[in-house]
């Protein structure tokens, strides 16, 4: 339900409407559409589809139109480089294909810096739909964008695999008024702890104004640090 429209003023995204809508009113869904759209666009400008015969052009929604950008040409003049990111990720990934070997850790390297991009530039712009979610589950919201530039540090694989197995400790509803971390009975305890961890290490890398950050990402500034980055947010769920 995080991409339906949290403010009930249309049916956007529920049974009784368009199920598969994503709201505009959605903090998530507008997280989600700088993680999704801007990549596209990026592939596209970096020739990852080849040349195409026509431009590619996004339809607009119904409203705050001007919080999004529509093809390659508009969105390279709202945000240059936030496109300059996707593209050079894109333009290495499609360079790599050709190469029988290469390292992934730079790819990844320049995916999440890419993946960082888009949460902080479009983290202000959409900061007033938090409103529209319980406290509970903006305070999630903001929980997982301030983790992911932890995540990001460590160059961390986000292959089917691991990805499919990790989702498993995120949560499964939209968190409501009354849910209280760490016992939310219908969540695993794997669940509730990620949840706890995430509410923490935000307060924690707040209050220091982020030293904290800034000292993980240099530890992680090696190959050998990140590696152990990895198995520290591996051990995170079960440890």
């Amino acid at each position: 339900g995080r991409l339906a429209d949290p403010s009930g003023v249309t049916s956007c995204g529920y049974e009784n409407g368009e199920l598969l809508c994503q709201s505009v009113r959605s903090w998530w869904s507008c997280m989600n559409y700088y993680l999704s759209i801007i990549p596209f666009l990026g592939a596209v400008e970096a020739g990852l589809f080849g040349q195409l015969p026509y431009e590619i052009e996004i339809l607009p929604p119904g409203e705050q139109k001007d919080d999004f950008c529509y093809s390659v040409k508009d969105c390279w003049s709202r945000m240059p480089k936030l496109m300059d990111d996707w593209k050079a990720f894109f333009e290495v990934n499609n360079f790599l294909k050709i190469l029988s070997s290469f390292k992934l850790d730079d790819a990844l390297g320049l995916m999440w810096k890419a993946h960082t991009s888009s949460i902080a530039y479009a983290l202000p712009k959409f900061h007033d739909s938090l409103k529209y979610l319980s406290d509970p589950e903006a305070n999630f919201g903001e929980d997982w964008a301030n983790a992911v530039d932890f995540i990001a540090a460590t160059h961390f694989s986000t292959d089917l695999l691991t990805t499919n197995d990790f989702q498993a400790f995120l949560p499964q509803r939209m968190l409501v008024e009354g849910d209280v971390l760490p016992s939310i009975s219908d969540f695993s305890p794997g669940q509730n702890k990620v949840l706890v961890s995430l509410r923490a290490l935000h307060k924690v890398n707040k209050i220091t104004g982020g030293l904290v950050l800034k000292i993980w990402q240099k530890a992680m500034s090696t190959e050998a640090g990140r590696r152990i980055g990895r198995e520290l947010i591996e051990s995170l769920p079960s440890g």
